[in-house]
This record gives C-alpha cells, sequence and structure tokens, in this order.
C-alpha cells in the first residue's frame, strides 16, 4: 500500500487538505503501485521517494506500507533468485567440465595448488558447499588426503566472494554510459533474451552458454524483485529493531548461520542480505557478524554429507567447520578490538551491495591468510575429534561416492576412473590365468580368483553408479562417456569370467598331467600372441578414450579368429596322422573357444567407443560396412596383422597323457 503525504503541514486546496489525485500512473512495481499520480525526482530518503507534483507544485513523501502481496512478491524474488544461480551454476560445470576434470587431475599435497583448486572450482560452480561436499566425498573415495582438502576448503571460501561481487555492480549509479553499463540491471535483461534464443535454436555449447546468460539474467530478477518486495521494510520499526538487534556479535552470528543452513549456499544468503540492505535497515555493525555467522551455516551442508563416510571424509567436514569458527572468532575479535581503538567511521552507517562483498572478501582472505600456515593444526584438530580406533584398519574407501553426484562432470570423471581401473584389473587377471595354462601357481590361481571378485563388484557398482549419473544434466561430453561405460562394463566383466574359465582349464591340465607337444606350444603362441595384443590394445584406447586406436582392434579380430580356425584345422590334421586322440582335442577346445571369446569381447568394446563418439549405435551395420569391403583401412590394417601372427611348419604331434609317455615329446 502507497500513502502520500506533504513535507510540510498540508495547505487546503480544491482537491482536498491531504491526498490528491492525479491523472497518470506511477510506475512502481505491482503491489506497491499507487494509482493516479506521477513522481518528478524519486530515491533520496531511506525508504522513502521524495516526489514534486507538477500541478501543486509541492514536494511530498511516499510511504510504503508492507501487505501480503509484498510478502508473495519476495517469495518470488527468493525463488528467482535460487533458480538463477542454480542453473547458471550447472550450466557453467557442464559448459566448463572437462576443464573441471583438469583442474581436478592437478591435485597436489602443495596447500598454495590446494587453495588455487578450490577457488577455481568454486569460481566455477558457484558454491563453496558443493566444493566442500566434492572433496569429502574424494577423500572417501581416497582420490584425496584430509591435508590436500584444507587447502581446497580454503580456496573454496574465497572463491564463493565472486557471486557478491557480480550482485554488488547492480550498486553502480552515474550518469556515464560506461558506468550505467558495468551495472548488470542495464544488461541482464538482453542477456536474458540473448540468452534464451541461443538455448532454444542452438546446440551443444552453445546451449550452455545461453543457460548461463539465462541463469545470470533470472538471478538478477530474482535480486530486483527481493529489492522492491522488501522496500516497505524501512518504515517498519520492528525490522530497524530487528536489524539493530544484529549489531550484537552473537544474534548476528546465530542469525547469518540459520539462515545460510536453511539456503545450503553461503552465496545466496549474503545476495539476499545484499538485497536487503537496499532498504537502509543493514548497518556494517549487524551486516560483519551475519556474514560471518553465514560462513559457519554454510560448513552444515559438509557436516550432513559426512554421514556414513570414512573417518577421514568426516574429519574433512569437521575442518571446514573449525575453519570458520576460528576464523570468525579471530576476526570478530580483530574488528570489534580495532573498533574500540580508533573507532570506525562506517560503523553506524548503512551498508551497501559494495560494502557486504568487500566484508565477506575480506574475511575470507584474511582467515586464510592466518590459518593457511596452521592447516596441519586443523588437520590434528580435526583427528582429535573424529579419532582413530583399532577397526579402522579394516576401513576401506567408497569405489564410487554418492556425494560427487552432486557435480555430475566430476562423478562421470570418477566413474571413468574406476572403468579404468576395473579394465586394467581385466587385463592383469587374463594374463595370469593364460600363464597358468602353461605353468600351474596355487598363488597366482587364488590371485586371479581374488581379481574376478573384484571385477564383479566393479559392475554392479558402476552399473548402478551410472544408471544415476544418466538421470543427472549431464553435457553432450559426459553423456557420451557414461553411454561408453554402460556399453562396455560388462565386456569388460566377461572377459575377467574367461579368465576364470582358462583357469578351470590349466586345472584340467595339471590334474590329467598333460604336456604339449613343441609344435602345439608354438600354435598356442602365435595365437596367444595375438590375443595378449589385442586385449593390450583394447584396454589402452579405453583407458585414454582414443577412438582411433580403437579402431585398429577389429581387423585384429579377424586375424584371432582366423588363428582359432587354423588351430583347429592343425589339430584335426593331426588327428587324422593318429597323432592326437580326441580326448585330449577337448581341452585344446576349452583353450580356443575362450581366446575366441575373449576377442569377440574386445571387438564389442572397441566398436562402442567408435559408435557413441558418431552418436550411433548400431553394431551389425558397423560391422557389416567394414567386412564386405567397405573400408580399405580395415583390409589394410588386417594384411598387415595377418602378417605378423603366422604359424610355423607342421611338426611335432599333439599333447598325449603324461602316464603314456616314455619321455616328454
Amino acid at each position: 500500500m502507497c500513502k502520500i503525504r506533504p513535507s510540510k503541514p498540508p495547505k487546503t486546496t480544491k482537491n482536498g487538505p491531504f491526498y490528491t489525485v492525479f491523472t497518470k500512473p506511477l510506475p512502481f512495481p505491482a503491489g506497491l503501485r499507487p494509482k493516479q499520480y506521477i513522481i518528478i525526482e524519486n530515491g533520496i530518503g531511506r525508504g522513502t521517494s521524495r516526489a514534486v507534483f507538477t500541478n501543486l507544485n509541492k514536494r511530498m513523501d511516499v510511504y510504503y506500507e508492507m501487505s501480503i502481496f509484498n510478502v508473495f512478491t519476495l517469495m518470488g524474488g527468493i525463488a528467482m533468485f535460487l533458480y538463477g544461480m542454480d542453473l547458471m551454476g550447472k550450466a557453467l560445470e557442464q559448459t566448463a567440465g572437462s576443464k573441471l576434470q583438469g583442474i581436478l587431475s592437478s591435485m597436489t599435497s602443495s596447500p598454495i595448488r590446494g587453495l588455487l583448486l578450490g577457488m577455481a572450482v568454486t569460481a566455477v560452480i558457484q558454491s563453496s558447499g558443493a566444493t566442500t561436499v566434492m572433496a569429502v566425498g574424494f577423500v572417501n573415495s581416497g582420490l584425496m588426503e584430509l591435508h590436500q582438502a584444507i587447502g581446497v576448503i580454503m580456496g573454496a571460501n574465497i572463491g564463493t566472494t565472486v557471486t557478491g561481487w557480480l550482485l554488488s555492480l547492480s550498486g553502480l549509479e552515474g550518469e556515464s554510459f560506461f558506468v550505467n553499463m558495468l551495472n548488470p540491471n542495464a544488461w541482464s535483461p538482453i542477456l536474458g533474451f540473448i540468452g534464451i534464443w541461443m538455448y532454444m535454436i542452438g546446440k551443444d555449447r552453445k546451449r550452455g552458454v545461453g543457460q548461463i546468460m539465462l541463469g545470470f539474467a533470472i538471478l538478477m530478477a530474482g535480486m530486483n524483485t527481493m529489492s522492491t518486495s522488501m522496500a516497505p521494510l524501512a518504515d517498519e520499526e520492528w525490522f530497524m529493531n530487528l536489524f539493530l538487534s544484529f549489531s550484537n556479535p552473537v544474534f548476528g552470528v546465530v542469525a547469518g548461520a540459520v539462515l545460510t543452513a536453511i539456503l545450503q549456499s553461503s552465496s545466496a544468503s549474503v545476495g539476499i542480505l545484499q538485497a536487503l540492505s537496499s532498504t537502509g535497515a543493514v548497518t556494517y555493525s549487524s551486516a560483519v557478524p551475519i556474514i560471518m555467522g553465514q560462513n559457519i551455516g554454510t560448513t552444515v551442508t559438509a557436516l550432513i554429507s559426512s554421514a556414513g563416510a570414512n573417518k577421514n571424509a568426516k574429519r574433512t567436514a569437521f575442518v571446514h567447520l573449525y575453519f570458520n569458527l576460528i576464523g570468525t572468532v579471530v576476526f570478530l575479535c580483530g574488528f570489534y578490538g580495532l573498533n574500540a581503538l580508533i573507532h570506525f567511521s562506517f560503523f553506524n552507517d548503512a551498508a551497501n551491495t559494495f560494502g557486504i562483498a568487500i566484508v565477506h572478501t575480506v574475511f575470507n582472505v584474511v582467515t586464510t591468510a592466518i590459518l593457511l600456515p596452521f592447516n596441519r593444526v586443523l588437520e590434528r584438530l580435526a583427528i582429535l575429534t573424529v579419532p582413530d580406533s583399532p577397526a579402522d584398519k579394516d576401513e576401506q574407501h567408497a569405489l564410487l561416492d554418492q556425494r560427487l553426484l552432486t557435480t555430475p562432470s566430476v562423478a562421470v570423471n570418477r566413474a571413468m576412473l574406476v572403468g579404468s581401473d576395473m579394465a586394467e584389473v581385466c587385463r592383469t587377471s587374463l594374463l595370469q590365468a593364460m600363464s597358468t595354462t602353461r605353468k600351474w601357481d596355487d598363488t597366482l590361481a587364488d590371485e586371479v580368483r581374488r581379481k574376478e571378485d573384484a571385477v564383479d563388484h566393479y559392475e554392479d557398482a558402476l552399473g548402478t553408479y551410472l544408471v544415476q549419473l544418466s538421470s543427472r544434466s549431464l553435457s553432450k561430453e559426459d553423456t557420451r562417456t557414461t553411454n561408453t561405460l554402460l556399453h562396455t562394463i560388462g565386456d569388460f566383466e566377461r572377459i575377467s569370467d574367461h579368465s576364470i574359465n582358462l583357469l578351470e582349464t590349466a586345472e584340467e591340465i595339471r590334474d590329467k598331467n598333460i604336456r604339449f607337444s613343441d609344435a602345439a606350444l608354438d600354435d598356442l603362441s602365435v595365437l596367444e600372441a595375438a590375443l595378449q595384443d589385442i586385449v593390450n590394445r583394447t584396454v589402452d584406447a579405453f583407458q585414454k578414450h582414443d577412438c582411433y586406436a580403437a579402431g585398429k582392434i577389429e581387423p585384429l579380430e579377424e586375424v584371432v579368429d582366423g588363428l582359432v580356425r587354423e588351430v583347429k584345422t592343425r589339430h584335426i590334421a593331426r588327428l587324422q596322422a593318429g597323432t592326437c586322440t580326441i580326448e585330449y582335442g577337448f581341452v585344446l577346445d576349452d583353450l580356443l573357444t575362450a581366446y575366441e571369446r575373449i576377442a569377440d569381447h574386445c571387438s564389442n568394446i572397441a566398436v562402442a567407443m567408435i559408435e557413441v563418439a558418431d552418436d550411433k549405435f548400431d553394431t551389425h551395420e558397423y560391422l557389416n560396412h567394414l567386412k564386405s569391403g567397405g573400408s580399405l583401412k580395415f583390409e589394410q590394417r588386417y594384411e598387415k596383422y595377418r602378417g605378423r601372427y603366422t604359424f610355423p611348419a607342421e611338426g611335432a604331434a599333439e599333447p598325449v597323457p603324461a602316464a603314456a609317455e616314455t619321455a616328454p615329446q
């Protein structure tokens, strides 16, 4: 509601002594709009607008009264503000996903590098809480040590000040065109217009950039809506008294902590405080403790996320809490101590958006500068809070941490690392199983079985994690990585199963005391060399995301198939010559079946990589095209590999039971 009253006692006019009706509407937002008068100049009083009415030539004050519609508008403004921040943060993360992964791969034990890492990641995803949750997830997964996470947490506190500085630009005023263009209110509408068009008609990266623009425009619209809806509070005595009570450091810190704990974002709570500053009720004496409390409140997110994590992950969350608690105590003691000595002139002045951004930044920078040299002290304090116990020796790191799902690009990167580990375990397991067919080793056999169980666990964990990831908003590159993993982990698991099949065949060879002749061993050596080559090439291509290398797998798979057929043919020739029996041919057939199927799974993995990269998945069409002469490069590679893997001339006989031998063949 809006009331008009004169600055001086009213004079009687033909239209009445107090309220005067005019013909043009005042350009106020809905809910605060008087219906019939016009303002010539405004914005000179706290919560009021000085108006000159043209037909009376009299200055008057316009006072606003808070109504339920202002509350509705405030709620809508907060919703737009939070949604815009979330949309912009997620779009920034998707657009810079690969770069973010590169930043995270540069983790180091240096506190300074960790500090810069935390700043960079938080500046991208616009949330210190999310960065800290990521740090908890990395520690829980074993990707990061506790002392490394401390630097990241400190950097996250500095990185979160970026949002406040962006919002503070809305307070710029001046007649210069350049100054006005620095004010986001001047260009955020056109930014939103461009952003929605880029989002609607653009593809891939352009859509991401459009989302960033649109998110920022919505954020600024929400900021302005909050400021406008809260303007009537400037004339509410209870509101002024409320902020006056926040000048008490304890009340101010508690208020800031509670607000941030509810919103789960210090950036959002600082933005709301900046919007409140437009009422003129927020003084620096109340803003400082509130900002300190906001930094404490943001630790709630990490503390909640650490539930169910291992002890080092819980310690990471407590480091975040202690860093902000100690920083708040030190900063408040210093601030109020200096004020008692030199009496800051701005102490009781109304704070503006710039002032709040400055206080927020100074606090985080000063606190980091003071506590960074004592990072090991923070670590020991966290260890004292969450002490070790004898049972911790069996505590394991989480393979894939659910906390990382809050940052999908990081979760995809972690899933790919786990997939690469799974592929490596498959490779070593297979090579070890193949060696047991020549010389049995109980220790090696136990290792193969253990690795097969590990691969089964990898597949179950990755499959569940990837399904959860698929429901998230992913960039095109991350979607391809997720699809590649979904299409390949089953083939890696089957390769591991065939390792067990080879182990069982090796046990049969040992139990029946079978010895292969030199000729038979030579044949198998050629085939096994080709098989090891295709497995190594497949795993390397998968780990390096190398589709060009994956294109070399299918020609080699054709060579392996040809070698298997030729070994069978040579075996049959020996049967006909009477130098081998069918009984012992069973062992050879088991080996050949396993080798051929392993090569087939390598082919499946390579084709999945190539087809997903081309945004299609028609395996049969791809293979038919290659094998029907549609690719000259395929033919050239096949001939090259076929020439590399050739059998020696026919010689010795096939395997025979050692018990029937008079001497080894």
